[in-house]
């Protein structure tokens, strides 16, 4: 993670510097004596943590706190133990250093960030997948169906129709396989005919050319072969 320290203490910052060193995953990417010198450098840059002093000429870390936009994560770094209970009211402040501070409370505080971090990185990733598309929704007489792609096992074009299978029932749309191309994800399905698109995970058999999807003998043209062979988990 990217951090930057500020403090008017040239010993403090060195100290804070030297212990974020024997963090792997911390990175002092810079250093500033005062507030306003750090509100310039986060106009253009972004960074996940700062470890700020309170009391400093000009800007005080408070008014520091009031004043940037979208904060990102703080460490208070102070020998005052006053504004303890004040950082905690805000969301982005995650501990209160006082100085001066040991290398044991500094590596609690990392640990504790780390966890942190982690647990916000997995609830993205959480996020993201929920995200993702699991499905498509057919017009069929004037009702919206829901198909997972799993369920799907191939599709069919029957002239200005495609015929959408599945392993319970086939759903006769009036669409044709270039359109339902581009709602299906690469990674599931493939065309391998001008006629047919499979749920790539449903194949049973190929032999020759063509596929077996459940009872379904599916022809291979030759232009799609060569993909669909790149495609398959060879031993």
């Amino acid at each position: 993670m990217k951090c930057i320290i500020v403090d008017d203490e040239g010993s403090a910052r060195a100290i804070i510097k030297e212990l974020c060193n024997t963090i792997p995953e911390m990175e002092v990417v810079a250093e500033f004596p005062n507030a306003l010198e750090a509100l310039k450098f986060l106009k253009n840059n972004q960074v996940d943590l700062i470890f700020l002093d309170i009391h400093m000429p000009k800007l005080t870390g408070v008014d520091f706190v009031e004043t940037v936009a979208n904060p990102p994560k703080i460490v208070f770094t102070t020998s005052d133990t006053d504004f303890a209970i004040e950082a905690y009211g805000y969301d982005f402040i995650l501990d209160y250093l006082v100085k001066p501070i040991s290398a044991e409370r500094f590596h609690k505080c990392a640990k504790k960030i780390h966890n942190l971090f982690q647990k916000e990185n997995s609830n993205l990733e959480k996020e993201g997948t929920l995200d993702e598309e699991d499905h498509l929704y057919i017009n069929i007489d004037r009702r919206l169906i829901k198909l997972k792609f799993h369920d799907i096992q191939l599709i069919e074009a029957q002239g200005d129709y495609i015929e959408i299978q599945t392993r319970d029932k086939r759903y006769r749309v009036h669409s044709t396989l270039k359109k339902i191309k581009e709602k299906l994800p690469d990674s599931k399905f493939l065309q391998i005919h001008r006629s047919y698109i499979i749920n790539f995970s449903q194949i049973v058999d190929i032999q020759d050319n063509s596929v077996l999807i459940e009872r379904n003998v599916i022809p291979i043209s030759r232009s799609n072969r060569p993909e669909l062979m790149q495609r398959l988990n060879l031993l």
